[in-house]
């Protein structure tokens, strides 16, 4: 099994309603995205899926987030912007893209809030 990561990364804003403590008010982050993709099988090349074609599938994904004030995205109308849901929010986007033909497959995505702090959403 081969596993390749592309990283990528996002300028935004958002709160955590209802949470007690900093994260209540309005703050942003430079958030830091990697897709995981996972596979058996290479192509002619050696190669399990191109690391610019996922890259560049990924940051169309992120276009959605970048500069935005999260909140008032639609996507985030009846829940909190958090680091676990975006994750989960980028993965779907991203899981549908074209560049998945069958022998690779998006693993996960992991969501740096901090150089510190991350999630990884695996379906």
């Amino acid at each position: 099994m081969f596993e390749i990561t592309v990283k990528s990364e996002f300028e935004a804003a958002h709160f955590i309603k209802n949470y007690v403590g900093k994260c209540a008010r309005l703050h942003g982050h430079n958030w830091v995205v990697e897709a995981i993709v996972c596979g058996e099988t290479l192509n002619e090349l050696g190669i399990l899926i191109d690391f610019k074609i996922l890259k560049d599938e990924l940051n169309k994904v992120l276009e959605i987030f970048d500069h935005k004030y999260l909140n008032e995205l639609e996507m985030f109308a009846e829940k909190n912007p958090t680091a676990e849901i975006i994750a989960k929010e980028i993965f779907d986007r991203l899981s549908v893209a074209e560049i998945f033909d069958g022998a690779a497959k998006l693993k996960g995505v992991r969501v740096f809030e901090t150089p510190k702090s991350c999630v990884t959403y695996f379906p």
